[in-house]
């Protein structure tokens, strides 16, 4: 609720609000703000092939027990929810992955890093572009496997 009525303030105060150019610096923003009201727990968004559920699943319950907040996809299109895949066309399959691709990039953005699901060594382009992300944005990565 807080990010809706912060981003209607930009909105109408645009030209009293140079320092941040989109409304995506905006959120950034907000979210680095918010991330301080969390207080001593750190925040991190898991990554990896979703074809690795178990091993999301173990790593977020491993990770919150140590004290962590931890963020993690909305579901395992890999691995349990191919349903989700099913009767759609080419074009909405793709618009679909498009949008939950840059959702987990969000989910990214609100972390203080994240945390890498690969198992065997495994690390997919999808992945690999979460990672350069992270890093490009300063955000911690640690790896399940070293």
């Amino acid at each position: 609720m807080l990010g809706k009525y912060l981003w209607l303030y930009f909105k109408e105060n645009e030209t009293c609000c140079q320092l941040h150019k989109t409304r995506s610096e905006w959120l950034i923003k907000e979210s680095e703000q918010l991330r301080i009201m969390v207080g001593k727990y750190p925040v991190i968004t898991l990554c990896g092939s979703t074809r690795f559920k178990n091993e999301f699943l173990e790593a977020q319950k491993r990770l919150t027990l140590e004290g962590n907040i931890v963020i993690s996809v909305g579901l395992f299109g890999h691995s349990g929810d191919a349903e989700v895949w099913d009767n759609m066309d080419e074009g909405t399959l793709s618009k679909t992955k498009e949008m939950l691709d840059d959702m987990h990039k969000r989910k990214i953005d609100m972390a203080d890093g994240i945390y890498v699901i690969n198992v065997g060594g495994y690390i997919g382009e999808s992945t690999r572009s979460e990672i350069e992300y992270a890093l490009a944005n300063g955000k911690t990565v640690r790896y399940l496997e070293e």
